[in-house]
């Protein structure tokens, strides 16, 4: 009998501990893990796995544009699938340490690629390579992108590509 319970007691602390150490899912995301997942879509080239990550009403702001963009499509319309279009063989790296600030995540990057598409806005592919620094700033709700706003050296960037 003692040898039951001991057993018993055993599968039962195996069991708790199994419990406690549960997988995290989706819902239970920090908002750094968010954007570490949005940026390993974007280095992947899966433009619809990096809008995902994207709330269904997010302000994608891009400093050289002046105003945000609104919305999950269009977003993923006027930026991703613009970006990977144009530069399929695209890379954006974080740069140091990101800053982690409740559900606000900040951090510098470099972004690379080959210009061997064309743009959204009709411009023709440079095939010339670029490569530029920036940083963002990252609003999470409900582990999703709210918002998104990109500062960059544009001038720099399009003189890269024979653009100015």
């Amino acid at each position: 009998m003692k040898r039951r319970t001991v057993l018993a007691a055993f599968g039962g602390l195996c069991l708790a501990s199994t419990l406690a150490v549960a997988p995290v899912y989706a819902a239970d995301q920090a908002p750094l893990e968010v954007v570490q997942q949005y940026l390993a879509a974007w280095n992947a080239h899966d433009a619809a796995k990096a809008a995902s990550y994207f709330d269904e009403k997010v302000s994608y702001y891009d400093a050289s544009v002046g105003k945000p963009t609104v919305g999950k499509a269009e977003a993923k319309a006027a930026v991703i699938d613009n970006f990977m279009t144009a530069a399929p063989d695209l890379k954006w790296v974080m740069r140091g340490d990101p800053i982690v600030s409740g559900n606000k995540v900040s951090f510098e990057w470099t972004f690379t690629g080959n210009n061997s598409g064309a743009w959204a806005d009709g411009t023709k592919a440079t095939n010339k390579s670029f490569s530029f620094d920036g940083a963002s700033v990252f609003v999470i709700e409900n582990n999703a992108i709210r918002q998104q706003s990109d500062y960059y050296d544009a001038l720099g960037f399009y003189k890269q590509l024979g653009l100015m």
